[in-house]
Formats: C-alpha cells, structure tokens, sequence
C-alpha cells in the first residue's frame, strides 16, 4: 500500500520522529490508524503489574486510606493555607 501525505504532514511526523515521540513514521501511523479506527490496543502496559501487585498487597494488610480521609485532609490543608 503506498500513502502520500502531505509535506506538512510529512514534516510534522519526521519532527516527531526526532523529538524522541515515535520510533518511526511508520509507528506513528499505525498509531494514528488504529485512533482513528477505534483500534482497542492499549500498548503494552505490562509494566504497571508490579505496581498494581504492590497496592494489591498493601491494602490487603490495611494500609490504604480511605477517598474520603485524604480529601478531608487536603480540605483542611487548604483552608489552612487560604485557598
């Protein structure tokens, strides 16, 4: 398959490019494609586990804070403040 852009959009993709954003043209417009098609392909995020297993087994031995505790005490800090 052959696609022709235009030079604008040519330029914008190689500038992504080399900022370090895509590791190729062609990897952004696969990413593009798939956003634009409603592609289900969330990447690969098999690196949050570790951190998932983490917050798992911390709040299995009870030490996670209630929602609504941090909230009060972020209110309070604020008021505290003057904000």
């Amino acid at each position: 398959m052959t696609i022709t852009l235009t030079p604008e959009q040519q330029k914008r993709l190689e500038e992504a490019v080399a900022d370090g954003q895509f590791a190729s043209v062609e990897e952004a417009v696969r990413l593009a494609v798939d956003d634009l098609m409603g592609g289900d392909d969330l990447g690969d995020l098999s690196w949050a586990k570790p951190y998932l297993d983490e917050a798992r087994a911390e709040i299995a031995r009870g030490e996670s804070i209630p929602a609504e505790d941090v909230f009060a005490e972020t209110d309070a800090w604020l008021k505290k403040r003057g904000a």
